[in-house]
């Protein structure tokens, strides 16, 4: 296996929790409730695994690396704007959820924000994913791939975050608003 593979198996975690973020925005929007413990669950799926851990691959291992033969560096540029725009998109998420539980609806702020992570979601990875072949076929050796894999499954606790967010979106898959 290596580094690029590890991201791109993250990318697949990560669609699954898209889609569970598109029916949760949809139902938001019908007026059906949704567990407010459900949506934080989602909320720290962002903050704790694709914040801390996917986005850190990338952006202190996986990034630099590319762009050291000087290929790409727009590219790269652009995921880590892109990035900070995920970043505050969750934030508004979260400061909205807030508000919700202590008493105001902010129902609606929660699912648009909600609906524009799906939308920022969607579009970043489609552009990674191309990426991650360039890099991959044009870009990196085996060496440094692997390099990069032994790396990222050495910190223990990152595949700890990876088996709890796991664990996450299997429970929210069959919670009975995502099964409706």
């Amino acid at each position: 296996m290596s580094g690029t593979e590890i991201l791109r198996n993250d990318h697949r975690q990560i669609r699954r929790l898209e889609k569970i973020v598109i029916k949760c925005y949809v139902k938001l929007y019908e007026s059906k409730d949704i567990p407010f413990s459900d949506i934080e669950i989602i909320v720290l799926i962002i903050s704790e695994f694709l914040d801390a851990v996917h986005y850190a691959r990338e952006e202190d291992q996986y990034f630099p690396c590319v762009a050291t033969y000087d290929s790409l560096k727009q590219e790269i540029r652009v995921f880590m704007i892109e990035h900070e725009f995920g970043r505050r998109i969750a934030s508004n998420i979260s400061k909205y959820l807030q508000k919700w539980k202590s008493g105001e609806d902010q129902r609606e702020p929660v699912a648009r924000f909600l609906k524009a992570y799906a939308v920022y979601l969607d579009e970043h990875l489609t552009k990674e994913d191309k990426f991650f072949d360039i890099a991959e076929n044009q870009v990196l050796s085996q060496d440094e791939e692997k390099m990069m894999y032994e790396e990222f499954r050495a910190v223990t606790a990152v595949v700890t975050k990876f088996d709890e967010m796991i664990k996450s979106i299997d429970y929210l898959e069959t919670t009975p608003w995502m099964k409706d």
